[in-house]
């Protein structure tokens, strides 16, 4: 038993990381509920044991693909500032960075994935947004509710201000790219971001602060 407590601590195994790399590809290329953890296992070429030391269900596997593709590639509190008083600026980097992360072609199937099967799965959607939209809202509103304190912001519900400012950022734009319609050029991309900054801090601008 002392080795499969080792196999689920080792976060940075490279088996673990070739079930993770072999289990989104089949959920990209077949859905969520096509794929078996045998199938998982196979694709990986690694045992079950070994794939059930690391992940003890299908949806705390699709969990961790999410979760980590979050960290990796957008780690929400790396990018937010401090204490910087350019909030404009500040938040326009922060959101360029969700953006793009949010338009990669490995984020989109992800996200084509819940949608599809989030009904007939609903631990999907649970695991899903746990782990990917509602950390970015306990963090994002978390750091808003300083900025309030520090009296660059004035947000009453920092909670649904995060889901505002998500939303401002995936509008046609996302959902062309969701879709297969296009996809965005970088232009594209910072005027979504410019334009959702602006609507934002002009909407939560502290009491008698000029909107430009």
């Amino acid at each position: 038993m002392s080795g499969l407590s080792e196999l689920r601590q080792d976060s940075e195994s490279p088996k673990r990381q070739l079930v993770l790399d072999a289990a989104t590809a089949l959920f990209m290329a077949q859905g969520y509920g096509a794929v078996s953890m045998d199938a998982v296992a196979r694709a990986a070429g690694v045992s079950k044991a070994t794939l059930y030391a690391y992940f003890s269900s299908k949806d705390q596997l699709f969990a961790t693909i999410v979760s980590e593709a979050c960290r990796r590639n957008i780690a929400v509190a790396n990018f937010l500032p401090g204490s910087e008083d350019d909030l404009p600026a500040a938040l326009t980097s922060f959101a360029g960075h969700t953006l793009r992360f949010l338009l990669e072609e490995r984020a989109l199937a992800i996200h084509r994935v819940v949608i599809s099967e989030s009904v007939r799965f609903p631990e999907l959607g649970r695991a899903f947004y746990d782990n990917g939209p509602g950390v970015f809202r306990q963090v994002f509103g978390n750091w808003l509710a300083e900025q309030t304190v520090a009296g660059r912001l004035t947000v009453a519900e920092p909670d649904l201000a995060a889901d505002q400012f998500i939303g401002l950022l995936r509008g046609g734009l996302y959902l062309r790219a969701t879709l297969g319609l296009a996809t965005p050029s970088e232009a594209e991309i910072d005027a979504a971001v410019g334009s959702a900054v602006a609507a934002f801090v002009r909407a939560y601008a502290p009491v008698g602060a000029s909107s430009g």
